[in-house]
């Protein structure tokens, strides 16, 4: 190569990484393939979609006071749940932290079972609580405080773990307890962090009681089940348009609380 010449763009790939590429790209071609999307079906279900949506506006208001109530019960179970789902992600986050957990032994198990919580949907966490505490909210709040532990558990033991040990390194020379150091230094150091991920759970919990309804776990998911079950899709309407105002609401709230304390 003369002194002049252009350097490569790309470096040529090592054979095991062509080979990976071409295997990643065969997976996603292969994933449209076997999903049976395509834009002819697209087309046909144009007109279908069409009737749908003349059948939906205008919205109904004959069942408005019924759908406030429920889409008030849905908010209460979002609050209940992300609540304390954040009350016990506090103590998991502290033992599944290396740098405040009293052994590794508790750091494996914990993680492991915030992976769990994090793992399993919502919905799923609904129907256990549906068949182990009968139908209503009770079994929703509940799916909500599994759901926002897995959630806020992990973001949690990051922020602590992303302090700094100065602080920390200080305080135990000065003879602090490890609850101390973990009150005085650790906390403080990650509650805007914390702070950011309460509210991003209580935005989560707000979109998720949605849908719980729909096994019983109460809110006003049930109401939209029934409406569409019953094919009074204008009543869906003004169920699914409540829903949008309480979601939009609950973000643009949470949007203004962290300009203000952030």
């Amino acid at each position: 190569m003369s002194d002049n010449a252009m350097p490569a763009r790309l470096e040529r790939p090592r054979i095991l990484t062509f080979v990976l590429l071409i295997a990643a790209a065969a997976f996603v071609l292969s994933s449209f393939a076997n999903s049976g999307v395509s834009l002819e079906k697209l087309i046909r279900g144009l007109p279908a979609l069409g009737r749908l949506g003349s059948q939906m506006f205008p919205p109904s208001t004959e069942r408005l006071e019924a759908v406030f109530w429920s889409l008030l019960q849905t908010f209460q179970m979002a609050v209940a749940g992300t609540i304390l789902g954040l009350a016990l992600s506090l103590p998991l986050a502290i033992l599944a932290a290396p740098i405040l957990s009293p052994h590794p032994f508790f750091v494996w198990i914990v993680r492991g079972l915030v992976a769990l919580f994090r793992t399993v949907p919502d919905l799923v966490w609904a129907i256990v609580f549906v068949i182990a505490v009968g139908l209503g909210p009770a079994a929703g709040v509940l799916a909500l405080m599994v759901d926002t532990t897995g959630f806020a558990a992990r973001f949690f033991a990051e922020a602590m773990e992303e302090t700094d040990k100065g602080p920390r390194e200080a305080l135990s020379a000065l003879g602090a307890s490890r609850s101390g150091v973990i009150f005085s230094s650790v906390i403080p150091q990650a509650l805007p962090s914390m702070i950011n991920t309460s509210l991003f759970s209580l935005e989560k919990a707000t979109r998720g009681s949605v849908v719980l309804g729909l096994v019983g776990a109460g809110g006003i998911g049930i109401e939209l089940k029934v409406s569409l079950e019953l094919f009074e899709y204008d009543q869906a309407a003004t169920i699914i348009i409540s829903i949008f105002l309480l979601v939009l609401a609950v973000e643009r709230a949470s949007t203004w609380v962290r300009s203000r304390v952030l």
